[in-house]
């Protein structure tokens, strides 16, 4: 654990000495894409289109070697006020050996695509706090932990809160969150839905003009059937997030979380890899055109 948080801080160390300093500092925050696995309430402007990637790693289980890594292109519009469209298509790779309940598999395929809708009901710049309602909708061929093949379709909801602790100096936010998951095996022939809910906190604080560094906090319960019905189990992630502003139209976020406690169903274990990951980490490169 001590080794993989120097190797982030490392890195973005490195990242911030390479970094080009600008001669001032933006008014305010834009909250849209600073924070790694949560959202801000910031849409964009009118008119803006952004191309995006973001990588996310999933490493940890209960036994044996698990490592799965996920690629996500995205394009992003703004077509009206405080209403933002995002697409995107992933690919997986999954590398799994020695797993309870998982078959082993080593393979990289074309997971699926995603709608990504979000509309800001309040700005903070005029009232106490902004508030942004978030809807996913993603469809695939391989299910996101196993990498088996079958129909995969998911939804999340989410209520992204943010507010100025500081102005241009500190930032927090809270997400709330539910997702909903069917998944049909191709193989097996068998069905799965399950269900979460979450809450996740966050703060990040401005120590360069181009250059925030802060964390985030995530707790997670897990249902059987998308209703929240039996019980699965729990999780809290927390760990460090970096954002970079590389230029005025590029951007850069490092993330990464270690799953700090858990329990899952019926046990008194401390940490729930079954239902969860070890550990986690995201990367996510922007850029406006």
């Amino acid at each position: 654990m001590g080794g993989r948080a120097c190797k982030f801080w490392t890195v973005v160390g490195c990242v911030i000495a390479l970094t080009p300093a600008r001669t001032s500092a933006e008014e305010g925050f834009d909250t849209e894409h600073i924070f790694g696995f949560m959202i801000g309430s910031d849409v964009g402007n009118v008119g803006e289109r952004e191309f995006q990637t973001q990588t996310t790693g999933r490493l940890g289980k209960g036994g044996g070697t698990y490592r799965a890594l996920e690629h996500e292109v995205e394009i992003e519009v703004v077509p009206l006020p405080n209403f933002r469209i995002e697409v995107g298509g992933t690919a997986s790779l999954h590398d799994i050996t020695g797993v309870p309940d998982l078959d082993d598999r080593r393979q990289f395929n074309f997971q699926g695509a995603s709608l990504d809708l979000r509309y800001r009901l309040l700005n903070r710049e005029r009232a106490p706090f902004g508030l942004t309602i978030a809807a996913e909708l993603h469809g695939g061929r391989i299910e996101e932990t196993s990498g088996a093949k079958g129909r995969m379709y998911g939804t999340e909801f989410a209520l992204a809160f943010d507010r100025d602790l500081i102005p241009n100096f500190a930032i927090a936010a809270l997400n709330l969150i539910y997702q909903a998951e069917w998944a049909h095996f191709e193989v097996a022939g068998a069905s799965d839905r399950g269900s979460t809910i979450g809450a996740a906190i966050a703060g990040l604080v401005r120590v360069r003009p181009n250059v925030l560094l802060g964390g985030e906090m995530r707790y997670f319960r897990q249902y059987e059937g998308v209703g929240l019905g039996e019980f699965s189990g729990q999780a809290l992630f927390v760990g460090p997030t970096a954002y970079f502003q590389l230029s005025e139209r590029s951007r850069l976020t490092m993330s990464w979380s270690m799953q700090a406690w858990g329990r899952p169903a019926g046990s008194g274990t401390n940490l729930d890899l079954a239902n969860f990951e070890r550990h986690q980490a995201r990367l996510v490169f922007g850029i406006n055109f």
